[in-house]
């Protein structure tokens, strides 16, 4: 679905976003206390005064004001073959809201039907504050920022009120603390910044996907005015990556050369996201690369072809299940990345060949 969006359809025929719903989403329905017929609580949150991005209602409404507590929805974790089905919080929702699902649609499932805007409500009930600075945070970041407004609030399953715009604040300074090394590396003309699990190459992907996630709420022009200067400076920091990544990935090729499979999947893990963040970035904001940057662009389309062409040499993708019977992570980095690669690189051609 990140490359086919809505079209993409499973091996039976059903549209792939039917197959999430229908055979990997759960309902837990709220037990009910047998004294009062109230409902049990859905999970414990934590104290109004650690809540990040929380504030306490004024009008006396507050946590003992909150809600009875819904239905609880959430998708398995792994599929009966072991193969992880929703492996970052809200990811598939996030899929289904970037794939165009209005919020209204209505997906069949075993009790019913469910709608997106449904999820939504779930996502902000189980909300928690260190989403916000979390490197699995991304995704339902994203998902929420996808759905919600500037000076847009909710309630928690606490019965918090969560103002929205505090939250993406706090992630959009978690993303500039974790580029922090990569930007002092940029600022002082170093060739590259040594990848040790530290700032943002400790998040899933490489920080990409949180990345998106901050820069996709400036699609609000108000957000967008408020957070340019800080903004440029973290598309600069990512340019930056390429060639500094790029360097080492060499590096570890020719020194590994018994883990190049491993090594090659990640460089088009990179490249793909990285093109596929500067491409939803400029298509969320109107972005308009200078002539410098956009050189970096090209340079990144260029790394990943040759990516791509060493992988095809490799015979990467001539038997991924072969692959997937000896290392199966390895084989579900390739696919999903190739996917992850073939979007990025459908966003820059286009806009090539618009011009």
């Amino acid at each position: 679905m990140v490359l086919d969006g809505r079209d993409f359809r499973a091996r039976d025929g059903r549209p792939a976003a039917e197959v999430i719903i229908a055979d990997f989403l759960r309902r837990k329905v709220p037990a009910r206390t047998h004294e009062t017929g109230a409902r049990a609580p859905k999970k414990p949150g934590p104290p109004p005064s650690e809540a990040l991005g929380r504030v306490r209602d004024t009008h006396g409404v507050g946590t003992a004001g909150a809600a009875p507590q819904a239905e609880d929805l959430s998708f398995d974790a792994y599929a009966p073959d072991g193969t992880p089905v929703e492996p970052h919080p809200a990811l598939h929702l996030k899929t289904l809201l970037l794939a165009g699902y209005a919020a209204g649609h209505r997906f069949r499932t075993s009790w019913g039907t469910v709608t997106p805007r449904e999820l939504v409500e779930d996502l902000k009930r189980d909300f928690r504050p260190v989403l916000a600075s979390s490197p699995e945070g991304a995704w339902a970041l994203d998902a929420l920022a996808l759905s919600l407004k500037p000076g847009a609030t909710f309630r928690d399953g606490a019965g918090t009120i969560v103002r929205f715009d505090a939250v993406m604040e706090t992630a959009l300074t978690t993303l500039e603390a974790a580029h922090a090394e990569l930007s002092a590396g940029m600022k002082a003309g170093r060739p590259e910044v040594p990848k040790r699990r530290q700032g943002i190459y400790a998040h899933p992907c490489g920080g990409l996907h949180f990345f998106q996630a901050v820069a996709g709420w400036a699609r609000h022009p108000s957000v967008r005015k408020k957070w340019r200067k800080r903004l440029d400076a973290q598309v600069d920091v990512l340019l930056y990556r390429l060639d500094s990544e790029a360097r080492q990935y060499e590096t570890a090729l020719a020194s590994a050369p018994a883990y190049r499979l491993p090594i090659l999947v990640q460089m088009l893990k990179f490249h793909g996201h990285l093109l596929e963040t500067l491409g939803r970035y400029r298509d969320d904001t109107g972005w308009r690369p200078t002539e410098a940057q956009r050189q970096t662009v090209e340079r990144a389309r260029m790394y990943l072809e040759g990516t791509v062409r060493r992988l095809n040499e490799a015979g990467a993708f001539n038997d991924v299940e072969s692959l997937a019977a000896r290392e199966r992570q390895l084989a579900l980095d390739l696919v999903g990345d190739t996917c992850h690669a073939a979007r990025g690189e459908a966003l820059w051609s286009d806009a090539r060949e618009a011009r």
